[in-house]
């Protein structure tokens, strides 16, 4: 399963697959593109290895209004999709045991509509790190 999310809005969208491959990501970004029209589209990503990958640049380069911003390596608690795979993972699956894939993926699909249908924006809840002045600037704090 592969997924988007707008913060603004907090609408989101899935592709499933059964793999976590370049052709996947592509079909992602090619539902990103008709889900959230914009003349410019910042997509943040991990360091997936499909999302990096040259079926990924080449489809890339006929999108010219999508900016891939990679987040740092493990950072993962700044990407933002996290939370909400929480969310969607409580809305469809809490509880519940599936005889088949399709049942799965129906839940799945049930929970995103849910979702969209009660979306509200993305707040970011964890406070910045207090900080001293960089001293110098050389990286040394000098504490007062």
């Amino acid at each position: 399963m592969h997924g988007a999310f707008e913060p603004a809005t907090g609408e989101a969208t899935l592709v499933v697959s059964g793999k976590r491959d370049s052709a996947s990501h592509i079909q992602l970004l090619e539902k990103v593109i008709h889900t959230f029209p914009a003349e410019r589209l910042l997509v943040i990503e991990d360091n997936l290895s499909s999302h990096h990958s040259r079926d990924t640049r080449i489809a890339l380069a006929a999108w010219p209004e999508i900016q891939i911003l990679f987040l740092p390596k493990y950072a993962c608690w700044l990407n933002l999709i996290e939370p909400w795979w929480k969310q969607l993972k409580s809305l469809a699956l809490k509880g519940r045991k599936f005889e088949t894939q399709t049942d799965l993926e129906a839940a799945l699909w049930e929970g995103l509509a849910y979702w969209n249908q009660y979306r509200y924006p993305y707040r970011w809840k964890k406070k910045p790190q207090a900080q001293l002045p960089p001293w110098g600037g050389y990286g040394f704090c000098k504490s007062t």
